[in-house]
């Protein structure tokens, strides 16, 4: 089937900010007292679902009133190119501008969640790329501390994606070639070093060993019904001492890198055509539902999408 594309409104209002961001875990904010019907930006946003984990979106907006996205809910990596026109980055106590032909790859979570200022004027084009999962590409995983890294486009790729944004995304041709554009760009824009995972933290090297070891268990077997104590045994620690060491070594705790590993998991297996029903329980989920619920919030997507747009 082909991937999924959505056409949001050419007027774009407080309001459908408010009802978008409620979709996706992004908080807006108008410049000044917001109108619930006056135009917040004119023009078209182009929602595209790609094949490989990959989520294209295609904007190009006059801006009436500046706004402000915060997104909270994190994905591997997220990159956005500005075609024409410029936006504000804060992650922390990081600020980036960006203008025309340069680019953006971002990681964060939800402690430390993306602030994006697109100021009045009146033409805004950008394309943005969320990679949902790392593991069709074979992309490295982000490090545990958020980050902002700038990049730019080579002129003649820049100046190419300004003609094909320009031709319309509905016919079939369009997304295959936005398919093979979107992995040229990630391949341009991921740090030629990602930031180191893990650190040392002062554990001692037995412990870093027992900790890898851990990982690489959870990683190969995500679906094996873990319990603390079971996973503190192993690695001869106590509870306590696991879940601190844990966290400080991979920046996450550990019930949350088994959750990420089981939805990875999850998402490759819906990949290969298995039901939701089967995934759920494959994966260590008891119930469908609390699954699909979880496997949106991570991805931005639905099993049943998924499913549904796979090639």
């Amino acid at each position: 089937m082909p991937p999924q594309e959505r056409l949001i409104t050419p007027e774009i209002t407080h309001r459908s900010l408010v009802q978008l961001g409620q979709r996706f875990g992004i908080h807006y904010r108008v410049d000044g007292t917001p109108l619930q019907h006056q135009p917040v930006a004119l023009g078209h946003v182009h929602d595209v679902g790609l094949p490989q984990g990959l989520h294209l979106t295609l904007s190009n907006l006059q801006v009436e009133r500046g706004y402000t996205s915060t997104s909270y809910q994190s994905v591997p990596w997220f990159f956005s190119i500005i075609l024409e026109g410029t936006i504000q980055l804060q992650i922390g106590q990081q600020h980036l501008q960006l203008g025309a032909g340069e680019g953006v790859c971002a990681h964060f979570d939800a402690h430390h969640p993306l602030t994006v200022h697109q100021p009045a004027q009146p033409r805004l084009s950008t394309v943005n790329i969320a990679v949902r999962t790392t593991a069709p590409l074979g992309l490295p995983a982000p490090g545990s501390q958020p980050a902002l890294h700038r990049w730019r486009l080579p002129s003649a790729l820049h100046q190419h994606l300004c003609t094909i944004s320009e031709q319309p995304p509905t016919t079939w041709r369009q997304p295959l070639v936005w398919q093979g554009l979107a992995i040229q760009l990630i391949g341009l824009g991921l740090p030629e070093t990602t930031p180191a995972l893990p650190k040392h933290h002062g554990l001692s090297t037995r412990d870093r060993r027992r900790l890898a070891a851990l990982h690489a268990r959870i990683t190969q077997h995500p679906a094996e019904p873990y319990s603390l104590a079971a996973l503190a045994k192993e690695a001869a620690m106590s509870a306590s001492s696991l879940r601190q060491k844990f966290r400080a070594y991979y920046g996450c705790t550990l019930f949350d890198y088994i959750r990420q590993a089981r939805l990875e998991q999850a998402h490759a297996s819906l990949r290969q055509g298995h039901s939701v029903q089967h995934t759920a329980h494959r994966c260590g989920y008891r119930h469908a539902s609390n699954f699909s619920s979880a496997f949106k919030s991570h991805f931005g997507v639905s099993p049943h999408e998924l499913q549904r747009d796979k090639p």
